[in-house]
């Protein structure tokens, strides 16, 4: 008798997790075809107002939060509160003594 529940609450698990598989599928498919549309409708819109149609896209950065100016949710850092250093370089060090010049000549 064990076996036999075990089965049934196996078999109604297993059912219910592909009917919210389906449903989830489902979803996703709604949604692509809600999108799907609203570009359409946006191409059209551009065409019959003779614009070019412009794709959707995101900007990204590459460059670190600490280089453009303050982490996602946090306003810019201001100038004010940056420190001027002066470069010193001695004379000797700013000279490439190691390099040869070389004449290039076209084959």
């Amino acid at each position: 008798m064990g076996d036999v529940v075990r089965w049934v609450l196996s078999l109604i698990l297993r059912i219910g997790l592909l009917l919210a598989g389906l449903v989830f599928f489902a979803s996703l498919m709604v949604m692509a075809g809600v999108v799907l549309v609203l570009w359409m409708l946006r191409a059209l819109w551009a065409t019959v107002t003779g614009r070019p149609v412009q794709p959707w896209v995101f900007k990204m950065s590459r460059r670190p939060p600490w280089q453009r100016g303050g982490f996602p949710g946090t306003s810019p850092s201001r100038d004010d509160n940056v420190v001027d250093a002066e470069v010193r370089v001695h004379p000797d060090e700013s000279d490439v003594t190691d390099v040869q010049p070389k004449r290039i000549e076209r084959p």
